[in-house]
């Protein structure tokens, strides 16, 4: 059997799933745009989201949804538009942005986060708020108006509090198992908590579907930058999904052995492959409307453990 092409494996990875315009927007604008500036012009958004399947009227009604959302702003210059980064919304993209590209291996000093509501300190919706919310922290619901997680980030959670106008009205409190008063083994509660087995599927298909994607570029001499940045960027559209649905677990509590490891060095080895041939073609492609686009910043240098050398 022959080996595919790049073209060929990404047009039979768009045709495989469909994906939602709005997501590939994000993920462009995260992967893509962020490092050169955080803003680009609407002609290079559909420039760029073109070899990924979405046309020119998807890309200007994503857009407009984004900014409706309070994701994006809008400016104009005479007929063109401008997109950027909200400032209300810029801190989860930076958080997002240290989760897919970090490494994994979160160590546990022992500790617990909990957030605690009692019954009628806050309504019905705020509650429901500060549970979605939390669970996209990667928190758990252990009983009613407790959520908890043992290496949750500070910083996220106190954003997520003040995003839903929760801050001051529930009880955060950090807290550690006490030792010889026979309790059942905290692996249960994981495994009662969060659905690891989920996760870990998914990760297991990522690896299956781009471990032969690594091989082909391996073997490829020189990718066409536009078909680097399609397997750039749908690439990080599918791991960026994987991580924003893992709970990001300290290592202690997590089953061994965990693809969650070997799905971020796949991650990291085609990245590392099409990085240089991708970037050619976002400054191109940006450049087109904006001679002084910046080049790409130290931070897009730094994805991934570095991405020079």
């Amino acid at each position: 059997m022959n080996q595919l092409t790049s073209a060929e494996w990404i047009a039979q990875a768009l045709a495989a799933e469909s994906l939602r315009s709005k997501s590939l927007v994000m993920t462009v604008m995260g992967d893509a745009i962020a490092p050169h500036g955080g803003a680009a012009w609407l002609g290079s958004l559909i420039e760029l989201l073109a070899p990924l399947g979405v046309t020119d009227r998807l890309v200007r009604t994503s857009v407009f949804r984004l900014v409706q959302e309070g994701w994006l702003t809008a400016s104009r210059e005479g007929r063109r538009s401008r997109y950027g980064f909200d400032a209300r919304s810029l801190p989860r993209f930076e958080r997002a942005d240290r989760r897919i590209y970090a490494p994994p291996g979160l160590h546990w000093d022992g500790r617990w986060t909990l957030v605690i509501a009692p019954n009628g300190s806050i309504d019905g919706d705020l509650r429901s708020a500060v549970r979605k919310e939390l669970e996209w922290e990667g928190f758990a619901m252990l009983a009613q108006g407790v959520l908890a997680h043992p290496g949750a980030d500070a910083e996220g959670l106190f954003e997520a509090l003040g995003r839903t106008g929760a801050a001051g009205r529930v009880f955060v409190v950090s807290g550690a198992e006490l030792p010889d008063v026979g309790s059942r083994p905290l692996q249960e509660l994981v495994g009662e908590s969060w659905d690891l087995t989920a996760v870990a599927q998914s990760y297991r298909g990522f690896i299956a579907q781009f471990t032969p994607l690594l091989a082909l570029l391996r073997e490829t001499p020189a990718l066409v930058p536009l078909e680097a940045f399609a397997i750039r960027s749908l690439l990080i559209h599918a791991y960026r999904r994987l991580q924003l649905h893992d709970p990001l677990l300290p290592i202690e509590l997590l089953p061994d052995p965990w693809p969650g490891s070997d799905a971020y060095a796949v991650a990291r080895a085609v990245y590392l492959l099409v990085a240089a041939q991708s970037e050619a073609h976002i400054d191109a492609v940006l450049r087109r409307e904006d001679a002084a686009t910046p080049e790409a910043d130290d931070a897009f240098y730094q994805r991934f453990g570095g991405l020079r050398g």
